[in-house]
């Protein structure tokens, strides 16, 4: 299972991953951020939560190269994923060098507590620069 949640207020997209995932759920999935991002503007902030996340088909590659190459259309702004298990990283890292700008800040962590950190920490940023 796979769930797209935006929070327009708080700029930030949320996608969470649970269980085995299969190719067409990611597809659906990359569907379901382009029509969420359609209205957004640029700057926005991605949460991605594989905290739940069992296995995901390596045929998903692609799927997932779409859902980041429409949030660098965006000009995301920062991405934090929570990989509680660094051994399921289902390749992110390699396909981040090819579908985000190299200056983006990407950060990975093990919690929950430890990504509403660093949204804390980057609002914080954005509320000084304001």
């Amino acid at each position: 299972m796979v769930s797209v949640e935006i929070n327009g207020s708080k700029r930030l997209l949320v996608i969470s991953a649970a269980g085995h995932v299969s190719k067409e759920e990611v597809k659906q999935t990359a569907e379901q951020v382009r029509n969420a991002l359609q209205d957004v503007a640029p700057g926005l902030r991605a949460l991605t939560d594989f905290r739940g996340l069992e296995s995901m088909r390596p045929s998903a590659a692609s799927y997932i190269a779409e859902i980041m190459d429409a949030l660098a259309e965006k000009q995301v702004a920062s991405v934090i994923r929570i990989i509680p298990n660094r051994g399921k990283d289902i390749a992110l890292n390699i396909l981040s060098q090819f579908h985000y700008a190299r200056e983006l800040p990407i950060t990975t962590v093990e919690t929950l507590v430890e990504a509403l950190d660093r949204l804390t920490e980057q609002n914080a940023g954005l509320a000084e620069r304001n």
